[in-house]
């Protein structure tokens, strides 16, 4: 049990900072220690008994409901880890890459398309224009599909020259989409909106989107499908659906919106702020480091704006560089690390989640 320092009976103690992973059954109950006294972690014992404190009861909903009960006892989402953890002292460990086991740890090379293979479906993908396909003003290609063993989404490139693409489409699926270059408007389902780099967009589930590029110079838009998509559809009319209950759609980069993280930082772009209720993206800085090995209970794709370094797994590593796209499946430890003394700029969409900051 982790100390610090003095406590009294209105004090919860954090019992661990990360929080505590449990696969639950349908209907049964699960009491939650709150004091953080509990010898039997995360649940109640007693040990509150003399405090202010008492159990909060969860009843599982499904059979292999995967949750994070709160092991630091700050969440704000009691009984669940909210990412409190992450700013606590000694929380948000760093790994040395030099070590004699990380040293030894080989280094993998891309394919020919590529790509850099990493452990349990794990890898770090390159733009390869010769294999992008053309139509209208844009070339473009897949970066993560089922058949990289997406389960749950699923991200295109998307590169549009001057002029109005061609309207694309993704049924009934949130879009959500990133402009890494240039400037323009992205159109979604008949209303126009500008959009400049680092800006996400949100596409509510059967709309439609085109990019409209005025300057000489390409915009890249990427675009992530959830639930996900085997491939671009193109539609030939632009349809006039536009969901007006959610008028707000474009988030740019704004440094007053930052969210510490440790020695990291992130800001969330789309969210449920603007309606996207399962999908979020967020864009985030990363100092000269190397984090401790970690993972998530969502699917994830990062994509590298700036600076560069290595994705590491459990057995494996891979260079990263900007530009380069990442796709972590759930629950895959790893470990991203800068190896820029700039620092390194990344922008993620998580799947199904709504917080990008925890981690167990």
């Amino acid at each position: 049990m982790a100390e610090t320092g003095p406590q009294d009976a209105d004090t919860p103690q954090i019992a661990r900072l990360k929080p505590y992973f449990h696969a639950l059954e349908k209907g049964k109950s699960y009491f939650w220690c709150a004091c953080g006294r509990s010898k039997s972690q995360p649940f109640c014992d007693g040990s509150h008994r003399g405090t202010r404190f008492r159990p909060i009861t969860y009843v599982a909903k499904e059979d292999g409901e995967e949750v994070l009960f709160c092991g630091c006892k700050q969440s704000c989402d009691k009984p669940f880890c909210d990412g409190a953890h992450n700013n606590l002292p000694g929380a948000y460990a760093l790994d040395d890459p030099e070590s004699a086991e990380n040293r030894a740890v080989p280094t993998v090379a891309a394919d020919a398309s590529g790509k850099a293979l990493l452990d349990g479906g794990c890898y770090v993908r390159s733009i390869q224009d010769r294999l992008l396909k053309s139509r209208g003003t844009v070339k473009f290609g897949p970066m993560i599909t089922a058949a990289d063993g997406a389960k749950f989404q699923s991200l295109f490139y998307i590169e549009a020259a001057r002029g109005a693409s061609p309207v694309a489409a993704f049924g009934e699926r949130d879009v959500i989409l990133f402009v890494s270059a240039g400037k323009g408007a992205i159109e979604v389902s008949g209303r126009r909106f500008a959009a400049g780099e680092n800006a996400g967009v949100h596409v509510r589930p059967g709309e439609a989107f085109r990019i409209h590029n005025d300057a000489d110079a390409p915009m890249k838009v990427f675009a992530a499908a959830c639930p996900l998509a085997d491939d671009i559809a193109w539609a030939e009319t632009m349809p006039a659906n536009f969901d007006a209950a959610h008028p707000d759609r474009v988030v740019a980069l704004d440094p007053a919106m930052r969210v510490s993280m440790g020695a990291r930082f992130f800001q969330l772009l789309v969210d449920k702020r603007i309606g996207s209720t399962v999908v979020t993206q967020f864009i985030g800085e990363i100092p000269l480091s190397k984090a401790a090995p970690h993972r998530h209970l969502y699917e994830e794709s990062l994509l590298v704006l700036s600076g560069g370094g290595r994705m590491w797994t459990d057995g494996r590593k891979a260079a990263v560089a900007a530009g380069d796209v990442i796709f972590l499946p759930r629950k895959q430890i790893h470990s991203l690390e800068c190896t820029d003394p700039a620092g390194m700029m990344l922008v993620g969409v998580i799947y199904p989640g709504d917080n990008p900051s925890i981690n167990y």
